[in-house]
């Protein structure tokens, strides 16, 4: 398995676990891409939402990466937002070298990671004319709305305490026709972000 470290802007950090293209496995010389995005409420990234997973999805045969953020006070101006595009865009740019099927880069986002992982999908980043966008999206427990039933902390590291600010953050009336295959799962029970997240985003890719 052959390991890239790139930086970002902003300080983020991009690690990739790229599989080895061999002529004895001609089917799989190159191979899709799953870019990991860990949790952490945009206050830190969380570690057992990173690498454990990403090692997953390499021992399923997928090229993986994982995506080290701008979290706190460093989040602001969508600068998260801003180094996903990055990453999505330097995997296809590398696609040839890296052995990765630059039209299948799936984002695989966990709580606030999860906001970060649509957010990369359907958000409208100012700046970013060309925009990279991701083929698919994996969700798990994701914050969605900056609504009532909103993962509060995580809206106020991205846009502070006005709640017209944070509503720009807001990512289920932003989902299209254009919006790339999404999978998402929840459990009932989750106290840290309501599950009326998830069903608001359901309702929302149904329509």
């Amino acid at each position: 398995m052959q390991l890239e470290q790139l930086e970002l802007i902003g300080g983020g950090t991009l690690t990739l676990y790229l599989r080895e293209s061999v002529e004895a496995m001609p089917h799989f010389r190159q191979r899709p891409l799953v870019l990991v995005v860990p949790g952490g409420g945009y206050n830190h990234v969380s570690p057992r939402e990173g690498d454990p997973v990403a090692l997953q999805f390499a021992a399923a045969g997928y090229h993986t990466a994982v995506l080290h953020y701008a979290v706190g006070e460093n989040a602001r101006d969508a600068l998260p937002m801003r180094q996903l595009a990055q990453a999505i865009g330097l995997v296809r740019q590398h696609a040839a070298a890296w052995h990765v099927q630059p039209d299948k880069i799936a984002v695989c986002g966990f709580s606030a990671g999860g906001h970060l992982a649509l957010s990369g999908a359907v958000l409208v980043v100012p700046g970013l004319p060309e925009q990279p966008r991701p083929n698919a999206v994996i969700l798990g427990y994701p914050v969605i709305t900056a609504g009532q039933y909103a993962h509060r902390g995580s809206f106020v590291q991205l846009a502070g305490e006005d709640p017209a600010a944070q509503q720009a953050f807001s990512l289920e009336d932003k989902i299209t026709p254009r919006t790339p295959p999404v999978f998402v799962w929840h459990t009932m029970e989750d106290e840290t972000v309501p599950v009326e997240n998830t069903l608001l985003l359901v309702s929302a890719l149904h329509r």
